[in-house]
C-alpha cells in the first residue's frame, strides 16, 4: 500500500489500514489515499529527504529568519528597548522588593522547622493539647504560611505591578507591531 505522498508503506510494520483486515473490502481499500498531509510524517522529523535528495534541515528556520531576518532582529530590539525602560525597571524592581524578602522570610521559616525538628523533638513532641503537639501545629503553620504568602503576592501583584506590567505589554505590542509594519 502506497501512502498519500506516494511512499511505500512496506509490509507487517502495523501501519496498514484497519479496513485491509476487515473481509470484504479486499482490493478497494488498498487504493484509499489520504488528504492528512500529518498521516505520514515520520516521528522524528530528522534525516527525511526534502524531495530534493538533500536531508531537510533539523530545525526550520523561524518565521522572521525567511526573508534574512530582518523581522526578527527588529523586533528583538523592541524587546531590548522595553527592557532598558524605566517603567519595566520599576515594575521590575517592585516585584524584586516584594519577592525578596518574602522568599528569604519563608525559606528562613522553614528551615526553622526542619532544623527544629531534628535538633529538639522532644520539644516537638511536646503536648499541646490531647493529641496535637507542637510539630503537628508548626507543620500546619507551614501550610499556613505557604497560603498568607500566596495571598499576600496576589494583592501586591494586582495592587502594586499588574497596571504596569499590562501597560508595557501594550506598548511593547504596538512597538513590535509597528517594526513588522516598516517591515512589509
Amino acid at each position: 500500500m502506497q501512502s498519500s505522498n506516494g511512499r511505500d508503506r512496506g509490509a507487517g510494520d502495523g501501519s496498514e489500514c484497519s479496513a485491509e483486515n476487515q473481509q470484504g473490502h479486499g482490493a478497494a481499500s488498498r487504493d484509499v489515499t489520504y488528504e492528512d498531509p500529518w498521516y505520514d510524517a515520520l516521528a522524528s522529523g530528522r534525516g527525511e529527504a526534502d524531495g530534493t535528495g538533500a536531508p531537510a534541515p533539523v530545525v526550520p528556520p523561524a518565521r522572521g529568519e525567511r526573508g534574512g531576518g530582518g523581522v526578527a532582529v527588529h523586533t528583538r530590539d523592541v524587546y531590548v528597548e522595553v527592557q532598558r525602560s524605566p517603567a519595566f525597571q520599576e515594575v521590575r524592581a517592585t516585584y524584586r522588593r516584594f519577592a525578596v524578602p518574602g522568599v528569604a522570610a519563608f525559606l528562613a521559616w522553614y528551615m526553622g522547622y526542619l532544623v527544629t525538628a531534628t535538633t529538639a523533638p522532644g520539644l516537638m513532641a511536646r503536648s499541646v493539647t490531647g493529641a496535637v503537639n507542637v510539630g503537628m501545629l508548626a507543620g500546619l503553620g507551614q501550610f499556613l504560611t505557604t497560603f498568607a504568602l500566596t495571598w499576600a503576592y496576589a494583592r501586591h501583584a494586582r495592587l502594586r505591578r499588574d497596571r504596569a506590567a499590562l501597560e508595557l505589554r501594550w506598548d511593547t505590542q504596538e512597538l513590535a507591531r509597528g517594526v513588522r509594519g516598516d517591515a512589509s
